[in-house]
C-alpha cells in the first residue's frame, strides 16, 4: 500500500518543482537598492552603540559584540547652534508627542494648609503671686472657669508682717502730725520722710488703695489684706485654698483673657518662602462646624523644629464669643501674598537632574535648544524662572526626555570633535616647529 502511495506522490512533487522553477525563471528579479558606503574621509570617528561618550578613531566592537556606529561629517553641521541642540523633522515631532508652551510674565499665588492648635494669648495672661506670706482667709473666687473683672476681690490674706507694717505707718502718721509745725526744719522733714517711706512700703506689698484710705481715716490696723484681680479674664487655675499658708512663691491664681487667642502651626521648609507676617489666615474647627474664623499671621519663629524639620508660626484670632478654647485643633488656610512679575512656565517643562535644572527652548521649527535655568517659587503646577529664560520664549512641555537623550548624544559628539580638533592643531604646531640644530 505504501509503495503505491509513493509512486503516486513522486510525479506530483516533480511537476510542482518544475512549475516553481519555471515561474522564478520567468519573473524579472529586482535587486534591493544598494547604499553607497561613505568615503573613509567622511567618517569622523566611531561611537559606542550603548554609551555615546565612548568613541574610537577606528572601527571596533563593544563588549556585547556590537559594532561601533560611524559618525559622519554631515551629522554635525549644526555649528552655529549651542552644544546639544537637537533638530527633529515634523513627522517625528508629531509621533513622539512634543507639546510646547510660551513662558509668561504673571503673578503667582499660593495657599498654605496646616493643622494648628489653639492656645492662650500670653500677653493677656496673669499669674498672681502674693508679695507677703500669710494664711488664706475668705475666698470669694474659688472655682476655675469663673469670669472675673479687673479689681474683683479674690480672697483675703492674714499676714503678721503686714500688720506690723500698718502699725509702723500709723506711728509715722502720728509723729508727722506732731512735728509738722516744728520750727526745726530737719526734724520736720525727717518726720515727713518717715511717713513717706512707711506708706511706700505698704504699696510695695500691694496693700489696696481703699484699705490704705480707710487706714488713714480710722487709724485702726487691718487684720487682712484684700487680694484683687489685676486683669479681666477667666480663672484658669487656683493654687491656694482657704486656710492655706502661702508665700511669694505660691501661684494663687492664673487668669487668662480669652477674647484673643493664639494658634500655633508648623510650616514645611519648602513653603516658608511664601509666607510673611501679616498674611490673612482662615481657620475651621470640627467642634464649631460651619464657622470660618479670620485672623492673621503674627510671627514666624527663627528656628526649625529638630524632630519634624518644620518652622513654627504664631497666628492671632479674635474670640469675642469665647468659642475658641485652648488646646482645640484647627484646620488652617494661609493666603500667601501674590508674587508679581514672575516669568512662569509649567513645572513639567523642567528636567531636574541633580543640581541642574534644564528646559528645551524652541529656536526654530523642529529645532530645540537645551537651556540651564535658575528656578524660584513653585505653586499649582507652575514654577517661576529667575534666570535663563525670558517671557515669550517657547519651551517643550512633553516628550522632552526623548529630546534630552538625543541632546546628550549630540553633546558628547561635539565634545569629541573639539578634542579631535585640538589634537590635530597640537600635532600640526609640533610639525611646524623648527628643529634645533646641533654643532659638533
Amino acid at each position: 500500500m505504501s509503495n503505491k502511495i509513493l509512486w503516486i506522490a513522486a510525479p506530483a512533487m516533480l511537476a510542482l518543482g518544475l512549475g516553481l522553477g519555471y515561474w522564478f525563471a520567468s519573473t524579472p528579479q529586482t535587486s534591493a537598492p544598494s547604499t553607497i558606503p561613505p568615503k573613509k574621509s567622511d567618517i569622523l570617528f566611531y561611537r559606542h552603540p550603548m554609551n555615546p561618550e565612548i568613541t574610537s578613531p577606528v572601527p571596533a566592537k563593544g563588549e556585547m559584540g556590537m559594532d561601533y556606529t560611524p559618525v559622519y561629517a554631515g551629522d554635525e553641521q549644526m555649528n552655529k547652534a549651542p552644544i546639544g541642540t537637537v533638530k527633529i523633522d515634523g513627522v517625528t515631532t508629531q509621533n513622539i508627542g512634543v507639546r510646547t508652551t510660551k513662558a509668561k510674565e504673571e503673578a503667582m499665588s499660593h495657599i498654605v494648609r496646616a493643622v494648628g492648635r489653639v492656645d492662650y494669648d500670653e500677653q493677656n495672661m496673669v499669674r498672681l503671686h502674693p508679695k507677703i506670706e500669710g494664711w488664706v482667709e475668705d475666698m470669694y473666687v474659688d472655682k476655675t472657669g469663673q469670669w472675673v473683672k479687673k479689681d474683683t476681690q479674690l480672697l483675703n490674706i492674714y499676714s503678721p508682717q503686714l500688720v506690723a507694717s500698718q502699725e509702723e505707718y500709723l506711728l509715722a502718721l502720728k509723729n508727722n502730725k506732731a512735728l509738722e509745725k516744728s520750727p526745726i526744719d530737719t526734724i520736720r522733714k525727717g518726720a515727713e520722710q518717715l511717713l513717706k517711706s512707711s506708706r511706700e512700703r505698704l504699696k510695695l506689698f500691694d496693700f489696696p488703695a481703699h484699705q490704705l484710705l480707710e487706714l488713714d481715716k480710722t487709724g485702726r490696723v487691718k487684720k487682712n489684706i484684700h487680694i484683687h484681680s489685676p486683669a479681666e479674664g477667666i480663672v484658669m487655675k487656683i493654687g491656694a485654698r482657704n486656710g492655706q499658708f502661702v508665700t511669694p512663691q505660691t501661684e494663687i491664681y492664673m487668669i487668662a483673657d480669652l477674647r484673643t487667642v493664639w494658634v500655633y502651626a508648623n510650616i514645611y521648609e519648602y513653603e516658608l518662602p511664601w509666607i510673611n507676617e501679616g498674611d490673612l489666615v482662615e481657620m475651621q474647627l470640627v467642634g464649631i462646624p460651619g464657622r470660618i474664623f479670620k485672623g492673621h499671621l503674627a510671627y514666624i519663629y527663627p528656628y526649625a523644629e529638630s524632630e519634624t524639620r518644620t518652622i513654627k508660626v504664631r497666628l492671632v484670632f479674635d474670640n469675642p464669643e469665647l468659642l475658641l478654647k485652648p488646646n482645640m485643633f484647627a484646620d488652617l488656610t494661609i493666603h500667601a501674598n501674590p508674587q508679581s512679575n514672575e516669568v512662569v512656565i509649567p513645572s513639567e517643562a523642567v528636567i531636574r537632574s541633580g543640581s541642574r535644572n534644564q528646559v528645551f527652548v524652541v529656536r526654530d521649527k523642529g529645532k530645540f535648544e537645551p537651556r540651564l535655568v535658575t528656578l524660584g517659587l513653585e505653586s499649582n503646577g507652575k514654577i517661576a524662572v529667575l534666570e535663563g529664560l525670558k517671557a515669550g520664549e517657547e519651551v517643550v512641555t512633553s516628550a522632552q526626555f526623548l529630546i534630552d537623550s538625543e541632546s546628550k548624544l549630540r553633546e558628547a559628539t561635539a565634545k569629541m570633535l573639539e578634542s579631535m580638533s585640538s589634537d590635530k592643531q597640537t600635532s600640526s604646531s609640533k610639525m611646524q616647529m623648527p628643529q634645533e640644530i646641533t654643532h659638533d
